[in-house]
């Protein structure tokens, strides 16, 4: 039974490599996860910090210019949220 042998040895090499992918992939999503938490929590001290910045509890030039851009910013997307006028309808004659 010689002719097993190497089968054996090629499916133990596929299984090895096999966990090695499991154990990069593992890593790499562990990585992907610690990323998006710190990017989340990056978000929530901005906007922590605008919140201080707004109410005045905070001050740094840097901060208000960052501030002023979110003001700016959150005035427009109301305008564009919005809901448009109606038109007036010409009045008819009877």
């Amino acid at each position: 039974m010689e002719g097993s042998e190497p089968k054996q040895s090629f499916f133990d090499r596929l299984k090895d490599s096999a966990g090695v992918v499991m154990d990069k992939t593992r890593e790499g999503i562990e990585d992907l996860q610690t990323k998006q938490a710190l990017s989340r929590a990056y978000n929530d001290l901005g906007r922590t910090t605008a919140e201080l910045v707004e109410k005045g509890e905070v001050t740094h030039p840097q901060l208000d210019t960052a501030v002023e851009e979110i003001k700016k910013l959150k005035t427009e997307l109301a305008a564009e949220e919005a809901p448009a006028p109606k038109p007036e309808q010409p009045a008819q004659s009877e």
